[in-house]
């Protein structure tokens, strides 16, 4: 009886300690570290404003990093067009949101909180004169983009003057700022349209002129 027991205990220690060995190695061939979940900044919003005629940008910046890969809580807008650019710092990140409203570039205000300064203009021999200096740049075509790291790419253009709300100092057109920035406005029928009126005019004076010479004409044949 012994003789048997000896073989079997054997072949029972071997058989368990290669199911041990199995098990040891299909757990390590299928565990691996979750690999970590990249920063975004989805959510983020920037818009424009205007408040008392000043113009403003708004933004909600919104940091989702649930595995703290974030290498900065530090809140930056860039606005660039292709030639000139300026960072505006917009503050630092806690708990995973920013918000507020900082002034358009070139903008300011005065004591009562109403705007003085626009950009794209200049206030020179006591009136207002379209400059191509001040930011006047940022009226026209820009990107815009949120940095945090990540960073994010917004919408963003500049405010239009409103009878609630001016952008451009008071009693200025807006075309001034904006062709001295070196930019051009957007075709429109307007021309057109007010040379048509004049066309008309002039037609009518042509046929009345020429119905009147033949009137004339006519009485004196008759004559």
């Amino acid at each position: 009886m012994r003789k048997y027991a000896l073989p079997v205990f054997l072949a029972v220690v071997l058989l368990s300690g290669g199911a041990s060995a199995a098990s040891a190695a299909d757990t390590g061939d299928d565990y691996g570290p979750d690999t970590p979940s990249s920063p975004s900044l989805s959510g983020t919003t920037v818009s424009p404003s205007c408040d008392a005629n000043v113009p403003w940008i708004d933004y909600s910046v919104v940091l989702n990093d649930p595995d703290g890969q974030a290498t900065s809580h530090t809140a930056r807008l860039v606005l660039t067009d292709g030639e000139q650019s300026t960072t505006i710092a917009l503050g630092e990140i806690v708990d995973g949101t920013l918000s507020g409203r900082v002034l358009w570039p070139g903008a300011s205000v005065d004591e009562n909180g109403q705007g003085n300064g626009w950009p794209g203009w200049a206030f020179e021999n006591g009136q207002w004169v379209a400059s191509p200096g001040n930011f006047a740049w940022t009226r026209g075509d820009i990107s815009a983009t949120v940095e945090v790291n990540p960073s994010l790419r917004v919408a963003l253009s500049y405010p239009p003057s409103t009878p609630a709300c001016l952008t451009d100092p008071a009693g200025v057109a807006t075309s001034g700022a904006v062709a001295a920035a070196g930019m051009s406005l957007p075709a429109t029928g307007g021309d057109g349209a007010a040379v048509l009126p004049l066309t008309g005019l002039a037609l009518a004076l042509v046929v009345g002129g020429g119905a009147l010479l033949y009137a004339r004409r006519a009485r004196r044949a008759r004559d």
